[in-house]
């Protein structure tokens, strides 16, 4: 017996080392690219403010509203205004974007942001007439 398992052996090892071979080769690139998702995530927990963290996440809820309205064209407009304005805070807010605005603070960034808004929002409502 011991010498029908060495030759059955012998006949799957390189068979399974062909199959191996194919797959290992999938198997490394899925692992690989979640682990770079994995790092860019550990990189953006660890080096994003709050402030970002927070502006960020309101930019992400942009995504869900407009698909479930029954005014699309009016939706889409705010959403996309809105979703402008608030990655022109995020540009104004974020530190390392902050030698190309020198002249503005967050505070005034934040406020123009609020401006913005509200002017948006009453053409957009305006619009609906």
């Amino acid at each position: 017996m011991a010498g029908r398992k060495t030759p059955n052996t012998a006949k799957h090892t390189p068979s399974s080392t062909t199959s191996e071979s194919k797959p290992t080769t999938t198997s490394n690139s899925t692992p690989a690219s979640s682990t770079a998702l994995q790092t860019l995530w550990n990189a953006y927990l660890d080096t994003t403010t709050s402030r970002l963290k927070t502006i960020d996440a309101f930019l992400v809820s942009f995504f869900c509203p407009a698909s479930f309205s029954s005014c699309i064209a009016y939706s889409f407009a705010s959403t996309v205004g809105q979703f402008v304005l608030t990655a022109s805070l995020r540009s104004q807010v974020n530190a390392s974007s902050r030698a190309l605005f020198k002249d503005v603070s967050p505070e005034r960034a934040f406020a123009d942001f609020v401006v913005g808004s509200i002017v948006l929002h009453f053409f957009v409502f305006n619009f609906l007439g």
